[in-house]
């Protein structure tokens, strides 16, 4: 495997680690009814995942271009934390919102 390819792996690793930690984050700051925070933490994660989404592009591109990705344990792994990150995000958002409304009903 060649460094431009571990490069790819490491980035979809990192970025999905760092939307789930903001996504997490999020529900946290939430929990603390602090829905500025929550906010700031879910546009981090989405962020996040936009960088993942520019590595992954870049990727499918040159796959469409000829340039093959050999796929592995390594890559599998870069794309199940890029899609738990999505999904740790999308959960997040609702979360947030489901704090916002059990907030304003109780005051």
């Amino acid at each position: 495997m060649n460094d431009d390819v571990m490069k790819v792996i490491m980035g979809l690793i990192m970025e999905g680690g760092n939307a789930k930690s903001f996504a997490i984050k999020a529900i946290n700051a939430a929990k603390e009814n602090d829905f500025v925070e929550a906010d700031k933490q879910i546009k981090k994660s989405e962020k996040a995942l936009g960088n993942a989404h520019n590595i992954q592009t870049n990727m499918l591109t040159k796959e469409a271009q000829g340039e093959h990705t050999e796929v592995n344990l390594y890559m599998v792994h870069a794309q199940d934390w890029l899609m738990t990150g999505i999904t740790f995000k999308d959960l997040a958002k609702e979360i947030v919102e489901l704090y916002e409304n059990l907030n304003q009903k109780n005051k």
